[in-house]
């Protein structure tokens, strides 16, 4: 994770000197940066919890009602009938894929639920700001160039340990930061004109192929239950995106 917030830290740098500063959405972009910052550590807390294909769809898969919400409370973006059907789709797959090995109790639910809060909470934050920014490459740099606190932070109490990672490791980490950063500006360039609802929604059916990776490269199992729930929270995600 330092590996990733150094490569996305320096990239929001090289994204500002290009497009300039958020100047007119700076209360958004160090909300988003802070907000991604407490995201992170969750996440990293959230994957030594449980297995990728069962903390993964709870975290992403309970975004999507979260940021709904939000955007109709903050942004006007009111949901219908079938957004309503959608959401309880998302709750219905979350439930589902908490059992689907008979022990929910043993997961780290509060890790993956507190992750999709702070996903809700950048989100919605994101959503607003580039539109008060009207620049989402120069927004999108200043957001990322928040990820830098995390490793100057680590210099300043002379923490090099934390950067000694073997060169391997540390490529597949750097394109894991360059892989996020550019899946998330495309986020961000999509909220400048779509509903914030509808945007994360369609965005969190990734829980599919979470489930699928995590079957392939990492040996977890892929049950018949835990492909019915991931196939029901991406389902019930699609709906809100058409619906909202």
């Amino acid at each position: 994770m330092l590996v990733m917030n150094v490569t996305v830290g320096i990239a929001g740098l090289a994204m500002m000197a290009v497009a300039g500063l958020p100047s007119s959405a700076t209360p958004y972009v160090v909300a988003s940066g802070l907000i991604h910052l407490v995201y992170n550590a969750l996440l990293v807390r959230m994957y030594r919890s449980g297995d990728l294909g069962e903390t993964y769809p709870v975290a992403r898969g309970s975004s999507p009602a979260l940021i709904a919400l939000g955007g109709s409370l903050f942004a006007g973006e009111w949901m219908n009938l079938g957004g309503s059907i959608g959401i309880g789709l998302v709750c219905i797959g979350i439930f589902m894929l908490g059992l689907a090995k008979g022990r929910l109790h043993a997961m780290n639910l509060p890790a993956a639920l507190a992750t999709g809060v702070s996903i809700a909470g950048y989100t919605l934050v994101d959503g607003i700001g580039v539109r008060l920014s009207g620049n989402w490459v120069a927004y999108t740099g200043g957001m990322f160039a928040f990820f830098l606190l995390v490793p100057l932070w680590h210099l300043a109490r002379a923490d090099r340990k934390a950067f000694q990672l073997p060169l391997a490791e540390a490529g597949k980490a750097a394109s894991g930061g360059l892989i996020s950063l550019a899946a998330y500006a495309a986020i961000i360039w999509a909220m400048q004109a779509n509903p914030m609802g509808a945007v994360s929604a369609l965005r969190e059916t990734s829980v599919v192929f979470a489930a699928l990776l995590g079957a392939v490269f990492l040996n977890e199992r892929l049950t018949a239950m835990r492909i019915a729930a991931c196939c029901i929270i991406a389902v019930g995600a699609a709906l809100i995106g058409w619906r909202s």
